[in-house]
């Protein structure tokens, strides 16, 4: 699927469309499969909106890292935007609110739908909080982009990071999995790796280890749909370690989010939401 612009993140929202973050352009897309797109101008225009999910009332959440805001959109194109410095990775938390990363500044933060902010320091200097996902455990759980780890704060606050054995991994995008495990990718190691609640951590080394895994997903499949920046593909990898690769015919895979049609849609910056059938 064509689209003018420059999809980034991509998410299945509330009404079974896909929503779409158009990073260069500073807008929010809307599309069913088969129908346009709609658009919505954000304003300003130069936030460079990132990653979007469905949040916890009923509306989209976005990041706009440049922009320093994180926007809010109804399914009717509504749109609201609270301050915040460089917010990246975003998710629907397990107590009602939106928990994300600061990708600068070392902070894991929390946004109420009525856009209250708070703010938990974490204990590594530069490490670049990036993605971050609701755990199995009702915790949060996130990347450690430079400090080569994966963390985990409660609702209450409480941090705790867990090393990863191969160094120079810098972990981008985690997601919760279907076996009770989070699952992330090392965009500098080209690995999938695995972290149990107990924190036990193991390693799939890919097939192309300059790949440069970005993004990641839990398919209808009951396996691990991850979008390869570097090599232009899409992977997946099954719970026991077996992987596959897809080629892709844009550039630049950013997000993918698994569908209402049962497909992984792939968020191409070069202009396209691209699909993959999950289901086997």
């Amino acid at each position: 699927m064509l689209i003018n612009g420059s999809p980034y993140g991509v998410a299945t929202g509330p009404d079974g469309a896909l929503w779409f973050t158009l990073v260069k352009e500073g807008r929010i897309g809307r599309v069913t499969p088969g129908e346009d797109p709609t658009v919505f101008q954000l304003d300003p225009a130069d936030g460079q909106p990132t990653v979007i999910t469905q949040g916890v009332d009923g509306a989209l959440w976005f990041t706009e890292f440049t922009g320093c805001r994180i926007g809010r959109i109804t399914v009717d194109g509504t749109v609201t935007a609270f301050e915040t410095a460089s917010p990246y990775g975003i998710t629907a938390g397990p107590d009602g609110a939106m928990w994300f990363t600061q990708l600068q500044g070392d902070q894991i933060g929390r946004i109420t739908p009525t856009g209250e902010i708070t703010r938990y320091p974490l204990a590594t200097e530069g490490a670049m909080p990036s993605m971050i996902v609701t755990g199995p455990d009702g915790a949060l759980w996130f990347t450690l982009n430079q400090g080569n780890a994966i963390g985990r704060i409660t609702v209450d606050g409480e941090a705790t990071q867990y090393p990863l054995p191969t160094a120079g991994a810098a972990p981008v995008g985690i997601c919760a999995g279907p076996d009770g495990a989070l699952w992330f990718v090392e965009i500098g190691a080209g690995q999938v790796g695995r972290i149990d609640t107990s924190g036990t951590i193991t390693e799939f080394p890919l097939p192309d280890r300059a790949a440069r895994p970005h993004a990641i997903v839990t398919g209808h499949d009951g396996a691990l749909w991850f979008t390869q920046w570097g090599s232009g593909t899409l992977g997946r990898i099954t719970i026991e370690g077996t992987i596959e690769e897809f080629p892709l015919d844009g550039a630049e895979p950013h997000g993918l989010t698994a569908g209402s049609d049962g497909l992984i849609w792939v968020a191409m910056e070069s202009g396209a939401l691209e699909p993959r059938r999950a289901a086997r």
